[in-house]
């Protein structure tokens, strides 16, 4: 058994239980990625491409000084998001009028790493494009990648991952059989489901059978291990033997490996009882979950709420769900690809597909739009427990996009826009921007006959998003037709469209259309009792007044904004003292300054508001340079540089440069400065 490997830099996740065997196979591929630039991991479903992978790149990672990064593609269904999920990764945003993947280049050009791309096959075209534009883009990269099929791409390495190494037919002596990879993994994993199991005289010939019948296949040696709980090691050969001969009558043309891995999965799904059966293939309509999302979406009259912690314990006791990690102290469950892919099809011979992933759908609806609820409210909940909500919805960003397909597929418009609708504010916290934009337009191309309380608030959000690109004309557009819907349905987000339309205004230099727009903006929010709408115009409106000069009445309009905010959420109270800050920086009141610059970083630290931690870093770091605390300025504006450089924002950087040129000038050193 290999020791655990070290911790590393970047997202590895750890290993769930011991690596068993390959120690020739880490060997060899830790001496090809030291010379080639792609390394691709080639293999059937079930070999145990991911495990190797990550294995691998925990062994590597001190060569890489920018860590080892895990991006798994598993269940990215279209392969335009790839760029984006890469980049979510290392967190790097989108910038208006450039392609995300040039962005993503630049980011990591400078970075010595290790990208690990996880499960390709289904998208090996766009696995393909981005890796060729990373590769010749960033000199210092390397890429792994676990695929089905190559992705043949220029300088790409193949290596076909091998099965377990396994004994002949007469069996060596019991001396020896350590050395075979397959029986180890099998002793290992088996001793883990049942005390006392060991490999020894009386079932090493059984289980060598057991292990040559399986192919050598890690999945299918641990499922058949998991069966020593309630079966002898004889009995799971026997069953498995009858179950393969069964089986040979099926798909002749399939790969024997793949027949052999189905047999398995056949073999194990038929001894679960009829609940555990109904519970795993309901579970595929996932991207990962939860146990209240497991009973709100599988259970029903066949299965109650109350029995599904009990079925998905079983589930796991046999290795067909897998603890994945804890999100919020909940504990996260997935189903490995192989595993799920078998489900989804049992699902769909249950003639049960369509109703779950209704309810897969209409869960995540409910649930979404109650965090919004409480997301922009004064009072309870609290600020922490409002950043819990936010991140189990961040967390779940692959189960919502699921959920929009459903609802595309059926032609659920109004469903699809109020799931677009509660998505409006992670899409923008994390960058995700474009794909917001993408799932609002196809909704709004197919909604002309929806009421107004659906259509309205759906424009305003659209123009939301369209602000952060800076497409001011579909702002402007968007706006004025939300405005006119939500007037008619009564609904508060008319304050929101003419927030928009006066920002519109403002960057065509429309000052006076402006400041009537935002001025209505306000009394209009806080006539329908809308005190986020209200704070974010009030807000809007004193930074038009600082950069008019007016810094009293900008500082007064400010601190009325902190006030409708305060014991809201914080992300609009972080803008508001951002904006604190700046006024007091610009009436030289640099305590004050510093002081409301840190009370907005701190707010944005707890969501990971990763430009706007950078912003108020250079905010403390121009005050502290005014100052003459050349330590302050140099240690924030390092670490807001380096935020901007990871998120691959161009105006940021350029900007911190220009500050560390003036900072390299005070110190003394004017050849440092003009470099």
């Amino acid at each position: 058994m290999t020791s655990a490997a070290p911790p590393t830099s970047g997202n590895l996740p750890a290993e769930p239980n011991s690596f068993i065997g390959r120690e020739r196979d880490l060997a060899e591929l830790a001496l090809l990625l030291s010379d080639v630039r792609a390394l691709t991991l080639c293999g059937p479903g079930g070999i145990g491409k991911t495990r190797l992978a990550v294995r691998l790149a925990c062994e590597v990672v001190p060569d890489f000084p920018a860590g080892a990064w895990l991006v798994e593609l598993a269940d990215t269904a279209d392969a335009e998001l790839i760029p984006r999920q890469v980049a979510a990764t290392f967190g790097v945003r989108e910038e208006p009028d450039r392609p995300l993947l040039a962005t993503l280049t630049e980011a990591l050009r400078g970075r010595r790493l290790l990208l690990i791309l996880d499960t390709c096959e289904h998208l090996v075209d766009g696995c393909a494009a981005l890796v060729h534009q990373l590769l010749a883009g960033c000199p210092q990269l390397r890429v792994l990648a676990t695929s089905r099929e190559p992705l043949r791409v220029r300088g790409e390495t193949v290596w076909r991952v091998p099965p377990l190494s396994l004994p002949g037919a007469i069996l060596d002596s019991l001396a020896d059989l350590d050395r075979h990879e397959a029986m180890r993994l099998f002793a290992d994993r088996a001793s883990a489901a049942r005390a006392g199991f060991e490999l020894g005289r009386g079932n090493a010939a059984a289980v060598a059978r057991l292990c040559r019948l399986l192919d050598g296949m890690p999945l299918a040696i641990e499922l058949a291990a998991a069966r020593v709980r309630v079966l002898s090691v004889e009995q799971i050969a026997s069953r498995l033997d009858d179950r393969f001969r069964l089986l040979a009558s099926g798909d002749r043309t399939a790969p024997p490996r793949q027949q052999t891995l189905r047999a398995a999965v056949d073999w194990s799904y038929e001894l679960l009882s009829e609940e555990e059966q109904i519970l795993l293939r309901r579970l595929s309509v996932f991207a990962g979950w939860n146990l209240e999302m497991a009973e709100q979406v599988c259970a029903d009259e066949q299965i109650p709420a109350t029995a599904v912690l009990d079925l998905m314990a079983a589930l796991i006791d046999k290795s067909l769900v897998t603890f994945d990690h804890e999100l919020r102290g909940e504990s996260r469950y997935r189903l490995l690809d192989t595993i799920k892919e078998y489900a989804v099809s049992r699902l769909a011979a249950s003639g049960e597909q369509d109703a779950v992933r209704l309810r897969h759908r209409d869960y995540l609806l409910r649930y979404a739009e109650w965090v919004v609820s409480q997301a922009f409210v004064r009072g309870a909940p609290s600020w922490p427990r409002r950043v819990a909500l936010y991140r189990q919805i961040a967390g779940d960003l692959d189960n919502y996009r699921l959920a929009l397909v459903t609802s595309l597929h059926r032609g659920d418009v109004a469903e699809g826009l109020r799931m677009c609708g509660a998505m409006r504010n992670p899409w923008l916290t994390h960058g995700d921007t474009a794909e917001g934009v993408a799932w609002f337009d196809r909704f709004l191309s197919q909604a002309a006959g929806l009421p107004p309380e659906i259509r309205g608030p759906a424009l305003v959000f659209r123009g939301d998003l369209a602000f952060e690109q800076q497409d001011y004309g579909t702002v402007a557009r968007c706006a004025g037709e939300g405005l006119e819907l939500c007037r008619q349905a009564g609904d508060p987000h008319q304050a929101g469209a003419l927030r928009l339309l006066a920002v519109s205004a403002l960057r065509a230099g429309r000052v006076d259309e402006a400041v009537t727009r935002i001025d209505e903006a306000a009394a209009t929010a806080h006539k329908l009792g809308n005190d986020w709408e209200e704070g974010l115009a009030l807000s809007i409106k004193a930074a038009g007044l600082a950069r008019l000069g007016s810094l009293r009445e900008a500082q007064a309009t400010y601190e009325a904004a902190l006030e409708v905010l305060r014991d809201n959420n914080g992300w609009g109270v972080a803008q508001v003292r951002y904006g604190l800050g700046a006024v007091a920086r610009a009436r030289g009141d640099y305590l004050a300054a510093i002081s409301h610059y840190q009370a907005a970083l701190s707010l944005y630290q707890e969501i990971d508001a990763r430009p706007e931690i950078a912003r108020c870093l250079a905010g403390i770091a121009a005050v502290a340079l005014t100052q003459g605390d050349l330590g302050l300025a140099r240690a924030s504006l390092t670490e807001s540089l380096q935020l901007s450089l990871a998120t691959g924002q161009r105006l940021p950087v350029a900007r911190g440069l220009e500050a560390v040129a003036a900072l390299e000038a005070r110190t003394g050193d004017p050849a440092r400065a003009a470099r």
